[in-house]
Order: structure tokens, then sequence, then C-alpha cells
């Protein structure tokens, strides 16, 4: 510590100030957290905790960080997967943490939140210094009206803000309206070279950063910030990652890559504005034999790249890089703020469009265009392939290239006016994350669901953490789950099929709501599944029934744990976005496990590329993501240490196939069952006691 620095109180003594402060109750996991994350911070050794609901995990990890910056100098950067941890942070935890620690440290912590540029009004892009992008022939006249009032609210907040945070604005605005506002980090012209640049809202965010002994932010601008060559966040030699087992899903969007007519086609008109048309025009034309290629091409992954798309992926390349060369040097128009920033815009385009067509192209190899060959079988989590993938290797015929590939393409459908699009993503993130995230700098990643089937290795494995350079630790629960909590699987049912929401399972659901009196989160594994069960089950129950997507998710969550005789019913973000304590949660319903679909390109490629190398793709991949969403569905259920109640699982595999145990041991420790009527019994019991 620099002789300059007083001594600072030990992180126990901090952790009771800040609990007693907020009014809590000290826990021994939050208490065993807290100083593996400061001997984390002091070995410099990278550290995985898995830390239960209710542990008290955001002190156990703030309380460590705001001591080693306040003792270090420099700032320790907070990264979450979720809008609602960052407000949570940024307006609860942290100014409560600040008045409690303000008298036991040298100087009040300070805080900030840091977003993307695009998340930020761009003063220079309001005052027509950048290009208007859209295509209005794109939309109706009913959503062009609403586009424009969207527009006007957005002009006159403009002239209210003092931050240009988009999340200021309520209600919100479309991702259309907003993009006239904002520019992206490559678009944006810098600070010394914009106009605006003086009073550039994201510059005064990074700014307040620089000052900050702690900044949130969330995982895709941290995989920017170690990614890209330019700085994003303040200098920092401590990360916590919060929500740790969404990193790798954030990571990979930020490296996905995009083709699609209308990718093309915003680079060409951003083009045309500054060379001759004909180039441009060549360019427009690519993008439209693009198109014409991709709506009769079957969607899905591209394992072998066909002459015809090979030929219009480089001619999309090349008419892209005679429009860079046209334009000329890139600082050529330095002193003509407008034209820097039409020409700014325009390189941004082109060179996404050039080096994503180029990526695409590379993702194939040397064996690109060669002869088709025959798929391999893969576990897709229908029961038969489940179990055999779990029982053993990888196959034995998978080609060669496969343990080679670096990426995967593919194809998605177009929608309405949304055109077909490729996208190319890396089959691991792993790499670019030890080489970039964990090379420079300690990172603690944390989340109530780190541990799959008892082990941290395979998260582990997903984030490339270095061998034998990081520390796993689970600090429990403080829930007692065998006394509060039932794990119910219906073995008596019969496997789910491929063919929507089999009767008996609509009829088991209804039995177990009507023994709950209502109280039901029921997860689904797909959208077409709750909407059946959600049809079905109002012509049988008495009880209100929601589905995502008859409102916002936050209001009918909202209207959910408002009522307890109110069931809600829904999928993915359902599955982690639910915290309701209290009464009006007493049964989560889970409909089958919750493999990848059979087509998801990345999950089925990763698969794949494992059993190439010689792993078990099926348990490596498979059962690896759907022991991970079982664990955050299961999650739902106890929230607060008065919750008692049942988390029943549809699915029979979860009890008999041989990968059960697996997934058994990644969730909470309930006490299990597979007799229908002793659930139901519990279930009355619980409603006549509420």
């Amino acid at each position: 510590m620099p002789k300059d620095r007083p001594e600072l109180p030990p992180v126990e003594e901090l952790l009771t100030a800040a609990v007693t402060a907020v009014g809590g109750v000290e826990r021994p996991g939050q208490v065993k957290m807290a100083q593996a994350v400061r001997d984390a911070v002091e070995s410099e050794e990278h550290l995985a905790v898995q830390a239960g609901t209710g542990t008290g995990k955001s002190l156990a990890y703030l309380v460590p960080a705001i001591r080693h910056a306040a003792e270090s100098g420099e700032a320790v950067v907070v990264s979450t997967a979720t809008i609602a941890l960052q407000r949570q942070l940024v307006d609860r935890d942290l100014p409560r943490l600040a008045d409690a620690l303000e008298s036991l440290l040298p100087h009040r912590p300070e805080f900030a939140i840091l977003k993307g540029r695009r998340n930020y009004l761009c003063r220079h892009k309001m005052a027509d210094g950048m290009p208007e992008d859209e295509d209005d022939q794109l939309f109706d006249p009913r959503e062009v009206s609403a586009t424009g009032r969207m527009v006007q609210r957005i002009q006159e907040w403009a002239n209210e803000t003092e931050t240009g945070d988009r999340d200021e604005i309520v209600p919100g605005v479309s991702d259309q309206a907003w993009r006239q506002f904002s520019v992206t980090a490559r678009e944006c012209l810098g600070v010394q070279r914009c106009p605006s640049g003086a009073d550039c809202f994201a510059e005064l965010a990074r700014e307040r950063a620089g000052e900050a002994d702690i900044v949130v932010t969330n995982h895709a601008l941290l995989a920017i910030d170690a990614m890209e060559d330019f700085a994003v966040l303040p200098e920092h030699d401590v990360v916590v990652v919060d929500e740790a087992h969404e990193l790798v899903d954030r990571v990979t969007s930020v490296v996905t890559g995009e083709l699609s007519e209308s990718t093309v086609s915003l680079a060409a008109r951003r083009a045309g504005r500054l060379i001759e048309q004909g180039v441009a025009d060549r360019l427009q034309e690519a993008g439209e034999d693009l198109r014409a290629l991709l709506t009769v091409a079957p969607p899905g992954r591209v394992d072998t790249l066909p002459g015809s798309l090979g030929m219009t992926l480089a001619l999309v390349r090349d008419a892209a890089f005679a429009c860079i060369t046209a334009l000329g040097p890139r600082n050529k128009d330095k002193d003509d703020p407008e034209n820097a920033g039409l020409r700014k815009a325009a390189f941004t385009a082109l060179d996404e469009v050039h080096d994503t067509a180029q990526r695409m192209l590379d993702a194939f190899g040397p064996a690109a265009g060669g002869d088709e060959a025959e798929d391999d079988a893969e576990d897709t989590g229908d029961s038969r392939d489940s179990e055999r993938g779990a029982n053993g290797g990888g196959t034995g015929d998978a080609r060669s290239e496969e343990v080679h590939r670096a990426e995967v393409v593919w194809l998605e459908e177009g929608r309405g006016r949304v055109p077909p699009a490729l996208r190319v993503a890396p089959l691991s993130v792993g790499g670019m994350l030890r080489d970039k995230l964990f090379g420079d700098r300690t990172v603690v990643l944390t989340s109530a669901t780190l541990a799959l089937g008892g082990s941290f290795d395979s998260l582990a494995r997903q984030w490339g953490l270095p061998a034998g350079d990081w520390t796993g630790l689970d600090v429990g629960s403080p829930f007692d789950h065998p006394r509060r909590g039932i794990l119910y699987v219906a073995t008596h049912l019969p496997q789910p099929g491929r063919d929507g929401l089999p009767e008996a399972y609509v009829d088991e659901i209804a039995e177990l709501i009507e023994a709950a009196g209502g109280r039901t989160l029921g997860l689904f594994s797909s959208m077409r599944a709750a909407k059946a069960a959600t049809e079905a089950l109002r012509e049988r129950l008495d009880v209100p029934l929601l589905c995502q997507g008859d409102d916002s998710t936050s209001q009918l969550v909202k209207q959910f744990a408002g009522d307890p005789a109110t069931c809600l019913f829904g999928t993915l973000s359902l599955w982690q976005g639910v915290d309701v304590p209290g009464p009006s949660l007493t049964l989560v319903i889970i409909d089958r496990i919750p493999f990848p679909r059979p087509d998801d390109p990345l999950a089925s490629a990763r698969q794949r590329h494992v059993a190439a190398t010689g792993g078990n793709g099926f348990m490596a991949v498979a059962a690896t993501h759907a022991a991970l969403l079982l664990a955050q569905g299961a999650g739902r259920l106890l929230r607060s240490m008065d919750d008692r109640g049942v988390v029943a699982v549809l699915d029979p595999r979860l009890a008999t196939a041989r990968y059960s145990g697996f997934l058994l041991n990644s969730l909470p420790p309930f006490w299990r069952t597979t007799d229908p009527a002793k659930v139901r019994d519990a279930l009355r019991r619980l409603t006549a006691g509420s």
C-alpha cells in the first residue's frame, strides 16, 4: 500500500457497517464471499463465486471492490448482463454503500454508470451533421407516424437532459427513432474532431467514470473495451462480472457479424452521397443479388459454401472495397466537420460489409465450395439422441475440417419486411476472453448459478479461464432448500414430443394449479407451448391466467405479483428475469428440459466441433445449456426467507435419462419426489396456510 495512504479498515469491518446501514442481516456466505473477493484481488488470482439468492452477493463484492479502489487509486469495473441489475446497483446499493462507508474511508466512494456510445444522444448528429439512414419504404404509414411522434419527444427531451442517456426517456422510444440521434463508437468522429466534442454526452459520461471508484457497465461494453484497439472504460485492474452465466452469450452477440440486403444498402446509400454514383450502384446491385440468393436458400447452418453464395459474397466484398477506394484517404476532410461526419459514417458501414463478407468466406477455409458432406447425426434434445450423446463421445465420422473451423455461418430467414440475413460467429469466445479479459487484470465472476453438475469446470471452459489461475467457490444459500421447497419430477408422464404440448401435460398443469390456488409461474421451452397451455387452461381454470406477449413483460410480472390467484406463463426471459417473493409464487412449472433447439446453428455447430475433437458434444453444449436454464428457472421459487413451494418438472427424463444426474446436481437441493399426490397435498396445505 502506498505510504501516503492511510491504513484502511478490514473488509469484515466495512461489510458489517454496510449491512447495518442498509438494515440487513450479515450472512455467513456473504462474509465468506467478501473475504474471497479480497483475497483474489490481493493475490491477483481469478475467482468464480456461486452465491445463491438471498446471500447478499452485491454487497459481498462491492465492499472489497470499494476498499481496493480507495487503497489503489484505480477504479473497479462491475459488469452486469441486465439493465435491472445496473439500476439496482446505481440507484440503490451504491448510494447506500457510499453513505455507510464515507466515514470509514479516506473519501466518499464515488460511482458512475457507463454504457455504449449508442445509448447517448449525439449532439452532432442531432444538428444534422450526420446522414439520415432510414428508408421510409420499409415502414407503413402508421409506423412512420409513430416514429415521428417519438422523434418529436426525443427532440423535446434533448433540450432538457443533462446526461443524454436514452434510459431517461419514459416511456421509451423505438430503436428506429433513436438511431436518428445516436452513433456507434466506430461512427463517432472523436472528441477532437467533432464540433460538439466539448459537450458530448458520451464523453462526459466517460469523464465521470474516470473519476469514480466503481464503474458499472454491461457485458457488451466490457467485451468491446477488452477486444478493440481503443479504450472505452477507464484504467482498471479489477473486474467483477455479475450475472456471469450470461457472459459467453453477451460476448458472442458483440462479435457476431451480419450481412443482408439492408446492411449492404445502407453502406451503398452512405457511399452514394460522396462518390461516383455508378460505383455505389454496383454495391447496391450486389446487395440485391444477395437478397435474391438468400430468399430461396434454406435457413439454418451453412456447413459448406455453395459456389453461388461464394461468388455473391466475393461480389459484395469487392464492391464495398471499390467504394472504400473511391472515398480516398480517411482523414481527407479532417478540417470539414460536416463532410467528415458523412465520410466517417460511410467508411463505418462499408468496412462492416467488406470485413463481414471476407470473414464469412474465411470461415470455410481451403475447403470452401467443396462437395457437400453428409450431415453427422447429432444430439438435439430428442430423448433417444440425448441418451446416446450422454453415453459416449463424439461421432466417429466427423469431418476433419470441423476440428480446425473457428467460426460458424448460418442463414436466418426473413420475416415481414425484414430481409433474410447471413450471420457469422465464433465457435468459442473462450480464447478471446482468455487473451483480452483475463490476461491483464483480476476478474471475479459471480452468479447464483455457476456450478453445473456440481462443478465450475463447464463454464470455466466456456470463459477460457487459464488453467491453474483461478479458484471456484460456492458460498451456498441462506435458504433451507430441503425444508422450504419440493422438486417434483412427473415420471408418470410421457416423454415430450416434437408436436406441441401433450394433452397429458395440460391435464397435469391444471391439477397442479388447482391445488396451488393459482400462484403459478409456468416456464415453457417455446412460446408456442406457452400459448397452447394458456388457451387450453383458460377454458378449464377459474384463476386469472396471463401469457407473455399479452402486455409488456414488466407489466405482466407486476400483475402476477399483485394478485396471488394469478398465473403467468411464458418463455426464456421469464426463466431468468422474475423476482417475486411472497405468496404470489408458490409453484414453478417447467414443461421440459430446456435443451437448445435442434436447429440452433451455434449450439449445434459447437456440439459437433466438440465431438470432432474427441469430446462429448452433447454434455459439453446441450446438457450444459439445459442445466444452466433449469437452475435459473428453479431459482425463481425461493426469493425470500419466508418463501415455500414446489418446482414441478413435467419432463420425466430429468429422473430417468443417463444425463439426469448432471442436471439434478445443478439444481438447488430441494426435497425430491415423483409422487403427484404428495405434491398436490403439499400445495393445498401451503395454500390453506397462506
